[in-house]
């Protein structure tokens, strides 16, 4: 945190059930600190069935916002009195900003730090070359699919367990867009640009999803939005069948810099190397 804190500091946090393995804190306070503003960046893990009362506990600016984290993306766009575009072509909002006139605004940044993301790893993959794949069809998943459908992906594949729920963001998705269920996830990688896991779960082998990498072309770029650890299951699959790959450290870090940018007011100080710090919070368990 910064070092001296008023009663005037710009109060900020990340919102989520659990939310104690989140990095956002760490992110955030070390931009904080090497800003010196007079301003914290605080976790907050309301019961899930108190989401609403908590949000509107804060209506009126005592908070100047949220980082919205599972799961209640959806909810937080739906309790919102405005939202930008992108959110709501996300269907869902990873960001609430607070006015001080009582009125709650929603964005959604992961698909900037999606983006940004295969820029800074794979930067040969091009969104407009190949189908891209999305599996999972919660919050971040829409998210995703949002942000390379606007990046001009020529097709948007949804892979879920639910095929109904994969149907309504398709649906919302328009043209270009096409759900397909988990056990046909063969048919939706062949020919993909890049695999993009938006669940919590891993592999079959680490906590349940039962896809077949090896469906996907050589050049597939493979990402997996989990980072806690930072080379999940799924990622290690990749690498074993050579595929490119992105890591989901470099997409929160990637959300987190117009995150930072709506709380206080500036971009985040140069030379600040948050992903060092991350990595070293990780820890080397995480085999990084």
């Amino acid at each position: 945190m910064s070092a001296s804190i008023s009663g005037a500091a710009v109060v900020a946090g990340v919102v989520g059930s659990p939310v104690r393995h989140s990095l956002s804190p760490l992110i955030h306070n070390a931009w904080i600190a090497a800003a010196g503003l007079d301003a914290a960046y605080v976790p907050f893990a309301p019961a899930e069935a108190r989401f609403a009362d908590f949000v509107n506990g804060l209506r009126g600016g005592a908070v100047r916002g949220l980082n919205v984290t599972l799961p209640f993306k959806e909810q937080a766009l739906a309790l919102a009195d405005r939202a930008s575009d992108r959110a709501w072509d996300a269907g869902a909002a990873n960001l609430l900003v607070f006015e001080h006139d009582g009125q709650v605004f929603a964005d959604n940044t992961d698909g900037l730090g999606l983006l940004a993301a295969f820029a800074e790893q794979a930067p040969r993959f091009d969104p407009t070359a190949a189908p891209v794949v999305i599996l999972g069809a919660g919050g971040a998943a829409r998210g995703a699919a949002a942000a390379f459908k606007a990046a001009g992906a020529p097709e948007v594949r949804v892979v879920n367990r639910t095929p109904a729920r994969a149907e309504a963001i398709c649906e919302a998705l328009g043209e270009r867009a096409e759900a397909f269920p988990l056990e046909r996830a063969a048919a939706a990688f062949a020919g993909a640009g890049a695999v993009i896991n938006a669940t919590s779960a891993g592999l079959s082998g680490d906590g349940g999803l039962d896809v077949p990498l090896a469906a996907t072309p050589e050049t597939a770029v493979v990402m997996d939005m989990v980072y806690k650890p930072l080379r999940t299951g799924f990622l290690q699959a990749a690498a074993a069948l050579g595929r490119p790959s992105v890591d989901g450290l470099a997409m929160l870090i990637g959300q987190a810099v117009p995150s930072f940018e709506a709380f206080f007011g500036a971009a985040p100080p140069a030379g600040v190397d948050v992903r060092a710090l991350a990595l070293k919070t990780l820890g080397d368990v995480e085999r990084i």
